[in-house]
């Protein structure tokens, strides 16, 4: 293991939403991403705002595998500054998803919580650090493009 701290995550840039409503046919499960996704652009804006979903944050508080897990899930927006460069805030849901630790107590949950939101801004930094966001941003205007391409249409639930 190479790293303290093992983060994931998906990154939505906000700037490349074009609707905020979800396809009619679209599963429940997707309606509720939509939403959720509309509710960050409404507070946050989409300049220089990042939608991070599906996030997992594990923290490995001993060498054992099978004892000192503590693994969070999360999702919201990252904030940069105006160059783009530097993660300026962040509004992040953080929940606890599993844990193999039997000394974990309440407190020490909320503490993680606050933590996560911290070593998720420090890793959005290394995103950007390593091109990943620009990579993104092509990818996302490569999609848009076939669409457009296609009449609209990438397949379901794309």
């Amino acid at each position: 293991m190479t790293r303290w701290v093992e983060i994931e995550f998906e990154c939505l840039p906000l700037c490349n939403v074009g609707r905020l409503d979800a396809p009619l046919d679209a599963s429940p499960a997707w309606k509720a991403f939509c939403d959720r996704v509309a509710r960050a652009i409404h507070q946050h804006g989409a300049h220089n705002a990042y939608y991070l979903h599906q996030g997992i944050c594990r923290y490995h508080l001993t060498n054992a595998p099978d004892r000192g897990l503590v693994e969070f899930t999360f999702e919201g927006t990252v904030l940069t500054d105006a160059e783009d460069r530097r993660t300026a805030s962040s509004d992040l849901s953080v929940s606890l998803h599993r844990e193999v630790c039997d000394w974990l107590t309440q407190p020490i949950v909320d503490w993680f919580c606050q933590t996560v939101v911290r070593a998720v801004e420090v890793e959005f930094d290394r995103f950007i650090e390593a091109g990943d966001l620009e990579k993104t941003r092509r990818r996302l205007e490569q999609i848009e493009q076939t669409m457009e391409e296609q009449g609209g249409y990438l397949g379901m639930y794309l």
